[in-house]
């Protein structure tokens, strides 16, 4: 997989703007503000339908006009094809495949495939479970429809549960209430942590060998999904779920939210048997997010059968110089797009030089 061209109108800083990529390397330079982040952000929101950056997706919408519009288009394996995604000063979006505009977000997760990596993306391993939750959802997302199902299901009657919760804390009728929700939401959670067991699992394959050659064989990459229920069948995780729910039903109503289910889970990341999320040096947590990064990589290649886009924003910055070529050694036979403000290397590469907005030739 990889992306011929993307067109970008009033996005951020850019009026109109066309710029190719070839399949391999392809460098996108520029002085900070130039536009070079914006650039890798449109993808993001052709691949994921939304920004990395922001909530709000009036905000990307170039100051002073009223929408904005991003076209990519995709060479796949089997055949090529075209996304464009719109946005108007409203927050009203608009997504098409092939001119054909889709009605729900399942419809376009998993037409581009992509990893994402920041500066920001350190917070996968040292800041909150919700950034660890966040790479398994963004990840299997892509490579699950019916992950992605489950999850949007499970967020929803998470939101319904909890305000019922809130807003009725004196019903004598509020465990009844409870119930239908309940039912409905251990059947999705169980499901999405069935799914992240897999997923953690394959990925301590992968993420093993890429740590033992960013670390040359010095630290051993151990991950593990910690959640709030045991792996066993599915109908028994289900069943313990539910009645999980139930038992918890005072502290929940006490507490005004749901203590329990998939939104509370981890993923311990260990290296040398020390954990990384607590005391990792800067050092070491950048090295184990690049791990899991690449083998993110290895698991698409492995389950969907061809290589996502990476996509690497100011990465090179905070690297040193053994890191950053060994990043470009991994990087090489998929498509790789790096912002920096320079770029050095003698590798052949597409180079892309933007200043304020516009491409230059």
């Amino acid at each position: 997989m990889y992306i011929k061209q993307v067109t970008l109108k009033n996005f951020r800083n850019y009026t109109n703007q066309i710029v190719h990529f070839d399949k391999g390397l392809n460098v996108v330079v520029g002085k900070n503000a130039s536009g070079k982040t914006n650039l890798i952000e449109s993808i993001y929101c052709a691949a994921l339908g939304k920004s990395p950056r922001s909530n709000k997706y009036k905000d990307l919408i170039k100051w002073n006009e009223n929408n904005c519009y991003i076209k990519v288009e995709v060479a796949k394996k089997y055949r090529d094809y075209t996304v464009e995604f719109g946005i108007d000063i409203q927050d009203k979006k608009r997504i098409a495949i092939d001119g054909i505009p889709l009605t729900k977000l399942s419809q376009l997760i998993g037409g581009v495939n992509i990893v994402f990596f920041s500066p920001d993306e350190m917070k996968l391993i040292k800041e909150s479970p919700v950034e660890r939750r966040r790479f398994m959802d963004i990840s299997l997302s892509q490579q699950s429809k019916q992950y992605f199902f489950a999850l949007s299901k499970y967020n929803n009657i998470l939101m319904q549960r909890n305000k019922l919760l809130k807003n009725n804390f004196s019903s004598t009728a509020l465990k009844e209430q409870l119930y239908a929700w309940d039912i409905q939401l251990a059947k999705y959670g169980a499901l999405i942590i069935k799914y992240r067991y897999e997923f953690v699992q394959k990925l301590q394959t992968y993420a093993e060998k890429v740590h033992n050659r960013l670390t040359a064989d010095q630290e051993k990459l151990s991950i593990k999904y910690e959640s709030c229920l045991e792996e066993e069948s599915l109908e028994n995780m289900e069943k313990t779920f539910l009645e999980k729910l139930q038992n918890d039903f005072e502290k929940d109503r006490n507490l005004a939210y749901t203590t329990f289910g998939a939104h509370r889970d981890d993923m311990q990341i260990l290296s040398n048997d020390i954990d990384m999320r607590k005391f990792g040096s800067q050092g070491q947590q950048r090295t184990c997010a690049l791990s899991l990064k690449f083998a993110e990589i290895e698991l698409f290649k492995s389950e969907l059968g061809e290589s996502p886009i990476l996509l690497l924003d100011d990465v090179l910055s905070e690297l040193d110089e053994g890191r950053q070529t060994q990043l470009l050694e991994m990087s090489s036979g998929l498509q790789t797009i790096i912002t920096c403000t320079e770029f050095q290397e003698n590798i052949p590469h597409n180079r892309i030089t933007i200043s304020k907005g516009k491409m230059i030739e």
